[in-house]
């Protein structure tokens, strides 16, 4: 094989999902984007076949040891795959995390901070580990390093208008008429006649805590006996408290969430440390007063260190907290959960990492970095991508944004359309060859899209009044109703809290479209999740005169093989994993009885094998026999998300982001005269895909609805009916409103970024276009 060919990755006869025997020779040492509709099978490419394949190949260079505790990786269906190097994948999937994990323990930078406070700190509490929350010789022993208690809410456990005979015991397992209960309404301590609230403090402290070895006359089951009366509080406590309530059930979980509250701990008040470590100081600063700072501040902070000994140790801190500034997180503190960040915070913490790396020759592959991040920020991006190809590495990036693309080296464009219409690779070339390229990519990028000329007039408003929570500053603004509202401003502004904070809390009716994760599994598919299968198995039931659990491959319908899986996983200890198609079923999940039982024709696999699309035609044809218009709703929303290519059984777990979040969004249509609030909607959505979620959200509000979209995309922005900007910057610098008004004034506002890159991108369309 010649030098050249080592300067690619070549791949052959590609068959992940829909991949439709793909062949590509990607360049090494270049920055590569990997464009096309949801669906179309970049995924499938990047992330399901090379990266999969270098990570499945690195893992065999360890011993059968370090192998079994690593993920195992299954080889990708591909004829061949060389020239890898080891892939690092930067994903969008949210960091989450416990209670326990921040941005300073998550990025390291908090390990540094408690070895600065250990060597320069005065006074000393010790070593590093006692400047640690998560460890025992630093951590607060009132909250065990949390900064926050949950203690029972006996507010809303007792009414104190009612006695215990009557009542007062509003928690369901220990109220009057339940086994539990019988302590409280058959003691003969308290007069269980008296209004709880009457009650004096030693019958108080008694009801909860109890009295030494009190004994209660109880029934259980029909038989008397007594038993030690354990008081209300230490009861709770014991059960639902003091253990780990993951092993209940959720319905008890939430039951119990409602009597719970949560406040700041009174010890250490939220600081999470003890008090030696709380009183060291450096240059008046205790550790929790830095990680409390915003990163930007901080920076400044450290650099007046110049102590020979702490100097550099601060130094290795502000170099760490100077990527996170570089990367348009400066408004963040150490000391944020990671389970609060957005996706897009979470995916840029996660590169941060790598910044600081000396590795070269590597291959980085990123989830479309730009989600979550403004157009000012995107720039930002850009830079950091093209410093981690400059120092020898290959970086490969999945996205839609055309500030990213036109900073490739190389795109590779796959298409045509989404699905079984999709899987093949339309276009390989320049961005500039790509701007002319007859694809659905390249049309879309030579389009030209003004801003709304005739908004829609508002036909009342809502207010939100002197909104302070987080970094908001006593915002007072008119969110107007019956339009489209798009709410804007650069990442750390204050959008989300204004809208999913504020505004939401007063409009508790409001249906909300997040960035949250959709529940999946390899049984999860869009007829489960849409909620029409059982409504399937009852049509087939009532059809055939069989029972309906029949027509499920979740119980008695089940292929017993693979138990209704239709594929058979083998875990071949010291091998790579094998998947392989169910012999028995043939990958249908079903018994052959039950493909036997037909509907208009139809078998149950065969209406999970259709398209959305074909479903609906199907349904139409059954006429007056089949005459529930929820399945017609629901496969009608599908339509209107543009997912009709999906079939009825397809697994949610080879969905993209985009399919995610558009099928998200079709389990709420088709409600009207309400408020629909979608946080950043076009998330994974290619060009052509954000038409039609505009077409949608049209409908939605020509229907009657409000809908308010926070999101960053500036062709939402264009064809919003209002905008509300906030800024001007993130952070401290953020939480004010600096515009409102229609997209054709924003292009005439002044000190908004939005506006400026507004302007910026009508410019550039109107250049391309001449």
């Amino acid at each position: 094989m010649d030098q050249l060919s080592h300067q690619f990755i070549t791949i052959a006869g590609a068959r992940e999902n829909n991949l439709k025997e793909v062949s590509l020779r990607i360049p090494k040492g270049r920055l590569t984007v990997f464009t096309g509709v949801s669906g179309s099978g970049k995924s499938s490419v990047v992330f399901d076949t090379i990266a999969v394949e270098s990570q499945r190949q690195l893992n065999e260079t360890f011993t059968w040891f370090v192998r079994n505790r690593l993920p195992k990786y299954e080889r990708p269906h591909a004829d061949t795959i060389e020239d890898l190097s080891p892939a690092i994948v930067v994903d969008q999937k949210p960091i989450g995390g416990h209670s326990r994990s921040t941005v300073g323990t998550m990025t390291d930078i908090y390990s540094v901070i408690r070895v600065l406070f250990s060597r320069h700190g005065t006074p000393s509490a010790g070593g590093a580990t006692a400047y640690s929350f998560n460890d025992p010789s630093g951590m607060c022993p009132e909250c065990d390093g949390l900064g926050r208690t949950v203690r029972p809410d006996y507010g809303r456990i007792l009414d104190p208008a009612k006695s215990l005979a009557d009542g007062a015991v509003l928690f369901p397992p220990f109220a009057a008429g339940t086994w539990q209960g019988q302590t409280y309404t058959n003691t003969t301590d308290l007069d269980t006649h008296k209004p709880v609230g009457e009650f004096t403090a030693a019958e108080r402290e008694f009801l909860l805590r109890g009295g030494g070895s009190k004994k209660v006359n109880v029934n259980n089951t029909g038989g008397a006996r007594d038993i030690d009366y354990e008081g209300l509080a230490d009861r709770f406590e014991r059960l639902y408290l003091n253990r780990d309530l993951s092993t209940l059930a959720q319905k008890t979980r939430d039951m119990v969430q409602e009597f719970l509250q949560e406040g700041r701990c009174p010890t250490c008040h939220g600081a999470r440390l003890n008090a030696a470590a709380l009183a060291t100081r450096i240059g008046g600063l205790s550790i929790t007063d830095c990680t409390r700072m915003e990163v930007t501040d901080l920076i400044v902070a450290l650099g007046r260190i110049h102590d020979p000994v702490a100097g550099p140790i601060a130094g290795a801190a502000v170099a760490a907290l100077e990527r996170i500034e570089a990367i348009g997180l400066g408004y963040l503190s150490l000391d944020r959960e990671t389970s609060s960040l957005s996706g897009g915070e979470g995916q840029r913490l996660k590169m941060v990492r790598h910044l600081g790396s000396s590795l070269t020759g590597m291959t980085y592959i990123f989830d479309e970095p730009s989600v979550g991040l403004h157009p000012r920020d995107v720039g930002r991006l850009n830079d950091l991508l093209l410093r981690l190809r400059d120092k020898g590495n290959t970086v490969l990036v999945v996205e839609h944004d055309p500030d990213v693309i036109a900073v490739a080296d190389h795109v590779v464009d796959m298409g045509p359309r989404a699905g079984t219409g999709g899987g093949l690779v339309v276009f390989e070339g320049t961005p500039d060859e790509l701007r002319g390229a007859d694809t659905l990519t390249g049309r879309q990028l030579r389009r030209t899209r003004g801003v709304k000329e005739r908004p829609r007039e508002a036909t009342g408003g809502h207010w939100i009044e002197d909104a302070d929570l987080h970094n908001l500053k006593n915002v007072s603004v008119r969110v107007p109703t019956g339009v489209l509202t798009a709410v804007t401003g650069v990442a750390g502004s204050g959008k989300s809290t204004l809208v999913s904070g504020a505004y939401v809390g007063s409009r508790p009716d409001a249906v909300v479209v997040d960035q949250s994760a959709i529940g999946i599994s390899g049984r999860s598919t869009p007829a489960t999740y849409l909620g029409i299968m059982d409504t399937l198995r009852k049509l087939f039931a009532r059809e055939t005169g069989e029972r309906a659990s029949l027509f499920s491959f979740n119980s008695q319908g089940a292929c017993e093989r693979c138990q209704g899986r239709g594929i058979i996983y083998s875990d071949l200890a010291f091998m790579d994993p094998v998947t392989t198609t169910c012999e028995a079923c043939e990958g249908r999940r079903f018994k052959e009885e039950v493909l036997r039982l037909t509907v208009g024709g139809h078998s149950i696999v065969d209406v999970l094998e259709m398209t959305a699309e074909r479903a609906l035609d199907f349904f139409d044809r059954l006429g007056d026999g089949f005459d529930d218009k929820g399945v017609r709703r629901r496969l009608g929303a599908l339509r209107d998300v543009g997912l009709t290519y999906l079939t009825l059984g397809q697994p949610l777990s080879t969905l993209s982001g985009g399919e995610r979040q558009r099928i998200k969004l079709a389990t709420q249509l088709h409600r009207t005269g309400t408020t629909y609030v979608l946080d950043e909607p076009t998330t994974g959505l290619h060009m052509a895909d954000v038409d039609g979620l505009l077409a949608l959200l049209d409908r939605l509000v020509d229907a009657g609805n409000t809908v308010v979209v926070v999101e960053h995309n500036l062709d939402v922005v264009k064809h919003a009916d209002w905008v509300i900007d906030l800024g001007p910057d993130g952070g401290k610098h953020g939480g004010r409103i600096v515009f409102e008004g229609t997209p054709a004034q924003l292009l005439d506002a002044t000190g908004s970024f939005t506006a400026d890159h507004l302007r910026g991108a009508l410019g550039r369309e109107r250049a391309h276009a001449a």
